[in-house]
């Protein structure tokens, strides 16, 4: 046995599913295995770590597939278990080994579980939680993008509804995800409806939207007055005017909910020591900050370099060599929220960084495309802010272009003394 695992009493595996989990156990000190299953129940969950912990003692290694879950919740709460995440890649490629098949079953993979983290300890880490704010950090802003994501669902949803029966609804307004959008909706289901309203009311309507441009309000009531019917069919529009309205209240409880995440985030995140490494970046904002901050967390020795954060983020790609060919491909098993996080800020920073913007130029001009390009620039990124992070030291633009011209480096030329000059006189 290795003597990394020495510390253990015993070792599991687990299969989980949502009503039961299939258990596979073997003491450290003998080489029989046990197999069982666990309803996903509170009480029986209890029960079995209690009886595990009795009858072994001392601390308890568990595989399994998960880094978050009901089951990982329920067995964190216990101190004499210590959890090892497997990668469900790496578990599925053991099993093809000696299933080429690839048939699976539940005990099986539990078992499977087990043998990895007993044959091969070293190639895998304890699952260590960070502390409760940025674990609850963590979990609000990724819940926010799925909202997020939900809003934007509802809203093109409601976009081709209006197409059949009230396209200029579309026209009237720029944006469709804002409570301005929804209540007009609400009021004025129809461009019937809207036709018929008075000017005065309209009016009152925008104002008290916040909306204070006359020339807009009377542009936007005339377009209003001279609209006609795309149909009338009575069938069309009753039909769709209900799916409208009710996708208006689906976008409008959407939006409340980001508001409240919103909050309660701008709450938290500031509490956090590294907050302000974060906050001040360039195009981070109040939405972005929060996220970055979540993605390299608190555990700094978690990470030895920045290349290890590229790879676990999915921003570096994979290289695959075979005979005298080689070829770059997307890295598909990495946490995609993460992967997101930073290239959905490395595009923000493209107009609101001199380097940055010029390394993305470079890019595209190099024929890269616009996702490819941001990638190559959050690639960029992580390397300077891992050591910011690091070291504990704000990201400082000024610096950062002086280390450029120390180096000269080619973004400098891209960029042009009017754009650099200004930025290396503050150094």
């Amino acid at each position: 046995m290795n003597s990394s695992t020495n510390t253990f009493t015993a070792f599991i595996g687990i299969d989980w599913a949502d009503t039961k989990h299939d258990v596979c156990l073997q003491a450290s000190n003998n080489d029989k295995r046990e197999f069982a299953v666990i309803p996903h129940q509170v009480d029986h969950i209890e029960q079995w770590a209690r009886a595990v912990h009795e009858r072994f003692g001392g601390t308890i290694a568990i595989a399994l597939e998960l880094t978050k879950g009901p089951i990982v919740y329920a067995l964190q709460k216990y101190d004499f278990f210590v959890l090892f995440p497997i990668n469900p890649s790496t578990l599925a490629k053991y099993r093809e080994t000696f299933k080429p098949s690839r048939a699976k079953n539940d005990p099986t993979d539990a078992e499977l579980a087990l043998d990895l983290i007993m044959r091969h300890p070293e190639r895998f880490k304890p699952l260590k939680p960070q502390s409760v704010a940025m674990r609850t950090l963590a979990a609000m802003v990724e819940q926010r993008r799925a909202l997020t994501d939900d809003k934007t669902r509802f809203t093109n949803r409601l976009g081709d509804t209006l197409k059949q029966y009230y396209p200029q609804a579309l026209e009237w307004f720029d944006h469709r995800d804002t409570i301005l959008f929804c209540d007009f909706v609400i009021r004025w289901p129809t461009q019937m409806h809207a036709k018929k309203a008075r000017k005065s009311v309209l009016e009152a309507f925008f104002k008290a939207h916040n909306l204070r441009s006359a020339t807009l309000i009377a542009t936007r009531i005339k377009a209003i007055k001279a609209s006609k019917p795309l149909t009338q069919d009575v069938a069309v529009i009753t039909s769709h005017r209900l799916l409208a309205q009710v996708l208006v209240e689906q976008i409008r409880i959407t939006l409340q909910a980001i508001d409240r995440f919103d909050q309660e985030i701008a709450a938290l995140a500031p509490t956090l020591p590294d907050y302000k490494l974060f906050s001040n970046l360039p195009g981070a904002g109040q939405a972005l900050a929060p996220r970055l901050l979540a993605a390299f967390g608190e555990q700094r020795e978690r990470y030895a370099t920045a290349g290890e954060l590229q790879m676990y983020s999915g921003i570096a790609p994979v290289l695959e060599r075979s005979g005298q060919k080689s070829w770059v491909h997307w890295r598909l098993r990495c946490p995609k929220f993460v992967r997101q996080t930073f290239v959905e800020w490395a595009a923000q920073t493209v107009n609101k960084s001199f380097w940055a913007g010029a390394f993305y130029q470079q890019q595209r001009g190099k024929g890269s495309s616009h996702q490819a390009a941001l990638r190559a620039l959050a690639f960029k990124w992580i390397r300077i802010l891992f050591r910011c992070w690091k070291n504990r030291t704000p990201y400082d633009e000024s610096r950062y272009l002086n280390a450029l011209k120390k180096r000269s480096s080619p973004l400098l030329a891209l960029l042009g003394p009017e754009n650099t000059e200004p930025k290396l006189a503050k150094a």
